[in-house]
This record gives C-alpha cells, structure tokens and sequence, in this order.
C-alpha cells in the first residue's frame, strides 16, 4: 500500500517526521525573524491586527510560503537523489502542494474569525443604538467577510481537485504493484476483489480520511494561540470555578471524554467488518462462478451463502445501536457545551457579541479538530478492514505468514471446500 507510492516507506516518513519538527523548532526559535534580512519582518507587537484578506500576503504570511517551499524542496532534492521514486513527483511535491492549501484555507478560517470580533461589535452597536454608521460602511465590512470566503471557497475546490487525483495515483501504484505480483498472490481469497475494489475503497476512504486529519491537526494548530488570546474574557468556568487557560482546558477535556467514549463503544466494529467482507466475498465468489459453471450457483448453495451475509450484518447492526447511542448523545451535547462554559462570563458582563463569535467559533474550531476521531469512527472502521485485507498482500510479497483469517481459508480452498463451507465468521 506504501511500498508503491512513497520511497522506503519507514525510512520515508520517519524523516519526514524529523525534518518537519527541525522545520518547526527553527521557525519558531528564530525563523520567524530572519525573514526581516530578506525585507518581510514579523508583525510589530503593538501593532493593529490586520483584518480583511489583506493579512494572506502581509509580509509575515509571504515569509512563511518562502520558508515552506524552501523546506519542501530541500526535502525533495534529499530523497531524489537518496532514493530515487517513480511517483517521487506525486508523494512529496503534489503531497506539499495539498498540505499548503490546506494550511492556507485554515488561515482563511482563522482572518474569518478575527474579522467576527470587530463587525459583531459593530452589529451590538447599530442594535443598540450607541454608534451611527451609513449604508455604505455597513456593505463594506460585509464586502470584507465576502472576499475571504471567495478565496477560501476557490482554493478548496483547486485543492480536492488536486487530492482527487493524488489519491488516483496512489491507487494507480497500488493497482500497478499488485499486478505485477499477480503470480504470487491469486492464490488469496479474492484477490481479483482486492486490487480491484480493495485499493479503490482504500484510496476513496484516505481521500476523504487524510485531508479531513490534516485539516483537524491544521485548525488546532491555528486556532489554539486564538483561543487562548480570546479567553481573557472568561471569569470562570461552571463547576471548576476560576482556572488557568480556562477555555483551552475545557476544550481538552471535553474531546478527550467524547473520543474515549465513542472508541471504547466501537472496540468490536473493525473486526465484524472485516467479518462481513469475507462473507460478501465467499458470496460473491459463487456467483462468479456460477457464471460459468452450471453447477455452481445452485439455490441452496447462494441461499446459504446469503443467510450468512444476512447474519453478519444483523450482529453488526446490533451493535451499531449502542455506538450510535454514545455519539448522537455526545454530539448533540457538543452543541451546547459552548454556552454552558460561558454561562457565568455572560452573567458577569464580560462578553461583548463580537467576542461571543469568536469566541463560539474558535472554540467550535479545536473541539472539531480534536473531536476527529469521534466524527470519523466508522470510517476509520472501513479503513482497517480494508487495510486487513490488503495486508495479506503484503505479507504474501514480504515472505511473512498470511494473517490467520486469510490463512484459514487458503488451506480450506486446497483441502477442496466449497465457499458455502466456509465458516460465517
């Protein structure tokens, strides 16, 4: 699954890992300055936040693309010469290209937030009657909101277009791998259903998986020093009474609750997954063959085979119902736990409504991200099933044993059994 894509997987990611966190630590323990040798300083201390779309190519922001592509192509230069890929393109500078539109589209989210505090304050103060404005100034801080949203819409369209086809060459390396292979693996069950459908699944749920993860991990990265400038409008909080970084607290403790709960309710999902592939499999199987074989196929044959998919997915079903009981019941929280922390600030008079929204926002922003693995679950959990069953691949090609489910079966097909002798799980 790696193999294909990326150079030396392990290798690979590892440095990755160490040459992001050098990236980091440089940036924040000088980097950030030196762009002042260059002409493009950081923001001034006492100086007024810029709002508006202004702020996406403030001198800051340009130093920080300039720094990026700098890392990225060090990082490139490194693993073309080291070890030189055929889909090196795709796996590094296309997967560069997609974390900087992800990471540009969090900062869009993060001006959208900045922009909230002063209009909202002057939306409070046209309510109430304190300030007086015109027709025009009022369409201009409308006008400010609508140039960040058309910049952010259209870079995250420009940006699933590219993940769109990233993934498709991903799933491309996979498909060309396993072909090449195709010697040593036709003897799995269903291996002609795991190059075809397994690799497609696997690269659809990682298109929708991976962006999602590094969207979730962007956005708290973001929106965390937000949040913590925002909470000096917090008194305290219910219950706990005054704390330190109240609202960052708060947040932690409410996605840690959350994503242990849904977690320990969905231990058993992956494996009647797994389960149930096998099933659709053996079933499948007998109808192919039915297709040229006129005793294959019979009735009683895909009835059985059929009962045993319907129990499968009844069990699954079954437990279904309480993991969805413990999410439903989290999330629907989820949407007042906001207003509860603020409950005493609101009493207490500290919040104006511009301070609410953003407060609302930005806190609505790191709860979503780290709350990933709560709204992802069971994606997660058609992922691992996937991954199971293309592990057996990799195990064939790697001389490793198959994994036992898959090595069951293989040694059942030699022994000469039906599919509808099979075991149902």
């Amino acid at each position: 699954m790696f193999v294909s894509f990326f150079p030396q997987p392990k290798l690979f990611f590892s440095s990755l890992a160490v040459w992001s966190l050098a990236a980091i630590l440089f940036w924040f323990f000088g980097g950030e300055q030196l762009g002042a040798v260059f002409g493009l300083p950081p923001t001034a201390a006492d100086a007024p936040p810029i709002i508006g779309i202004a702020v996406l190519w403030s001198n800051p922001f340009l130093w920080f693309y300039l720094y990026f592509a700098f890392c990225v192509a060090v990082f490139y230069a490194f693993w073309s010469w080291y070890a030189p890929h055929p889909w090196q393109n795709w796996s590094i500078l296309i997967s560069a290209v997609i974390l900087f539109l992800i990471y540009f589209n969090v900062q869009v989210s993060v001006a959208v937030n900045a922009w909230y505090g002063p209009f909202f304050d002057y939306i409070q103060g046209l309510m109430s009657g304190t300030i007086k404005s015109t027709d025009a100034e009022f369409y201009a801080g409308l006008a400010s909101f609508s140039w960040l949203a058309l910049i952010g819409m259209n870079v995250q369209v420009v940006n699933a277009f590219i993940v769109s086809h990233w993934i498709f060459r991903w799933r491309t390396a996979m498909n060309n791998y396993f072909v090449e292979n195709w010697s040593r693996l036709r003897h799995i069950e269903g291996a002609s259903q795991r190059i075809q459908e397994d690799t497609m699944r696997f690269s659809q749920i990682m298109e929708d998986l991976g962006s999602s993860f590094v969207q979730s991990i962007m956005t708290l990265i973001a929106f965390l020093p937000v949040m913590i400038q925002l909470q000096s409008h917090i008194s305290e909080l219910p219950i706990v009474g005054a704390i330190p970084q109240p609202l960052v607290v708060a947040a932690l403790a409410w996605c840690l609750f959350g994503t242990i709960s849904v977690m320990v309710a969905g231990l058993k999902l992956p494996g009647l997954q797994f389960r149930n592939q096998r099933v659709e499999a053996a079933y499948r199987k007998e109808l192919v063959y039915g297709e040229d074989h006129e005793d294959r196929a019979q009735p009683a044959t895909t009835a059985e085979l059929f009962s045993k998919v319907r129990h499968n997915y009844f069990r699954l079903y079954f437990h279904y119902i309480y993991f969805n009981v413990v999410r439903y019941t989290y999330l629907q929280a989820d949407n007042i736990f906001a207003m509860l922390i603020l409950g005493p600030s609101f009493v207490a008079h500290r919040i104006t409504f511009g301070a609410f929204q953003q407060i609302s926002n930005a806190f609505g922003r790191v709860t979503g991200s780290l709350q990933f693995l709560l709204t992802s679950w069971s994606t997660i959990v058609e992922l691992q099933s996937v991954h199971k069953r293309l592990r057996a691949f990799e195990a064939t090609l790697e001389g490793e044993p198959l994994p036992e489910i898959d090595q069951r079966y293989l040694e059942r097909e030699q022994a000469g059994l039906r599919p509808e002798d099979q075991p149902a799980s």
